[in-house]
């Protein structure tokens, strides 16, 4: 009976001690949320910008990427849309128009945008060293040529008054000749030739047939209808520099009569 009654006290002792530790931390946590509630909140910190901190606007994209030497060239009268990229050995010929999201790379070799051709959205336009056929390497898009949205041309030459269907692939080395139409999401492979006067499809391209005179004379129109809906693009944008407002600001703050 006494080893009885020593382990009842015992347990009891245990069990009013857990409950007086829980009761101590539960007081604890609830005088701890009453004062946080009645605190008021630490004052937002102000950051003062330094005065001597340059600021840049990090959200434009260069539209002229000079390389070494070479600085992309682009005529009085071309519309090149703000967001289009010209890099390196560019030239783009009167009346010509470059749109939106279009990447010109001229870093290997040289491109050429022909007077009233007209390269559309998404275009990439790149040139290698050299040329596996022995053609030049340089890309060519000569006069009234009308290329396609989402079209890739690498190293390769377009004869004036033709067509390039979109999403159009031509690789190193292909010749387009006047007059022809080449499909939409058609392939040229390295080395071919599209012969004048001709319809190719496909991937790779092959000959469909031939276009009739009626069809070799709507060609240039097409370059013509977009090189006129271009200059409504151009108006949109001042053709020369806004820097004289800024300087017709200063004089006026210095007293200066313009």
């Amino acid at each position: 009976m006494a080893s009885l009654a020593r382990l009842s006290r015992k347990a009891l002792t245990s069990s009013l001690s857990s409950h007086r530790h829980l009761l101590t931390r539960a007081l604890a946590t609830e005088a701890a949320v009453k004062v946080t509630e009645s605190s008021p909140p630490p004052p937002a910190q102000k950051i003062t910008e330094s005065p001597d901190r340059v600021k840049w606007d990090y959200r434009g994209q260069r539209q002229i990427i000079p390389l070494g030497q070479w600085l992309p060239k682009i005529a009085v009268d071309a519309y090149v849309a703000p967001n289009v990229v010209l890099a390196g050995q560019v030239n783009v010929l009167d009346g010509s128009s470059v749109w939106n999201g279009a990447v010109l790379r001229g870093d290997l070799n040289k491109i050429t945008v022909g007077f009233c051709s007209n390269v559309q959205e998404k275009c990439v336009v790149h040139a290698a060293w050299s040329s596996p056929t022995g053609l030049p390497a340089e890309t060519m898009i000569e006069r009234f040529v009308t290329v396609g949205a989402y079209c890739l041309l690498r190293s390769c030459t377009i004869e004036p008054e033709c067509i390039i269907g979109q999403h159009s692939i031509l690789m190193e080395g292909s010749l387009v000749e006047t007059h022809s139409i080449l499909e939409a999401g058609s392939v040229l492979p390295p080395g071919r030739r599209i012969p004048t006067g001709e319809l190719w499809a496909g991937n790779p391209a092959r000959f469909v047939r031939k276009l009739t005179h009626e069809e070799t004379l709507e060609i240039p129109k097409l370059a013509v209808a977009i090189n006129d809906l271009s200059k409504e693009y151009f108006n949109e944008y001042l053709p020369y520099s806004t820097v004289y407002l800024e300087v017709e600001k200063m004089m006026k703050s210095h007293g200066i009569s313009i």
